[in-house]
């Protein structure tokens, strides 16, 4: 048996050789690293994911602040994959990260999308990419879960994982059950979505530094036990 290295000694501790193991051996896809995506992928890393690819073209805003895990003064100006990248070797050298510093989309998406994954996370803001990914999981029969909106939100406890069908009061996931069934799709799609009702603030997506948070490391947790339990 080989030793572990100790940074996980307390993950050991709890879980066990044999499912950290297979944590290890995981090939991890996350598209979106902004308020959810950024503490989602670190707390994937900090559970022993070792293979991981992030995607991203965005750079580090001064308005990130408030709740992008990445954000801060001396980010700013920074592309979002290098500084996750950065952060991910700084917590475990032996990750093998793969940045991918584009916005997918169907023109780039054999740049990014390939069979060799185990689990597709979306934590995107686009529709036209949440949905590509839905096809991509579906027609590749690879796992994913995907975020629903945490924009003007303020009740992390109202956040839950659950079927696409089943979500209510989240106006993403509203226009994604549209296409689901007009692609007439049947398979089950997990999302992270919220029950709580969104503030009405205009055009502005307001947000907070708990509700994304919790979001992704609630997506976080749904994934790791997926691979320990061996569930799809």
């Amino acid at each position: 048996m080989n030793r572990q290295p100790k940074e996980f000694d307390r993950l050991l501790s709890l879980i066990g050789e044999e499912s950290f193991e297979k944590i290890q051996k995981k090939k991890i896809l996350v598209v979106g690293l902004g308020g959810v995506g950024s503490y989602l992928v670190e707390s994937l890393v900090r559970s022993g994911i070792s293979n991981i690819t992030i995607v991203d073209s965005d750079i580090v805003d001064i308005t990130n602040m408030n709740r992008q895990l990445i954000a801060l003064h001396s980010t700013i100006g920074k592309k979002k994959v290098d500084v996750v990248s950065s952060r991910i070797n700084d917590i475990n050298p032996n990750c093998q990260v793969k940045k991918k510093d584009i916005f997918l989309n169907r023109e780039n998406q054999n740049q990014v999308l390939e069979k060799e994954y185990d689990y597709i996370i979306d934590c995107c803001d686009s529709m036209d990419t949440k949905k590509l990914l839905i096809d991509f999981s579906i027609c590749s029969h690879i796992p994913m879960i995907s975020s629903m909106g945490t924009a003007n939100k303020m009740d992390p406890s109202k956040l839950e994982i659950v079927e696409l069908k089943k979500t209510i009061n989240d106006p993403v996931a509203r226009i994604l059950r549209k296409y689901v069934k007009d692609q007439n799709y049947h398979q089950k799609i997990m999302v992270l979505s919220s029950k709580e009702l969104p503030k009405k603030n205009g055009t502005v997506l307001a947000s907070n530094a708990f509700v994304p948070s919790i979001a992704g490391l609630l997506i976080s947790s749904y994934v790791i036990r997926k691979i320990i339990n061996d569930e799809k």
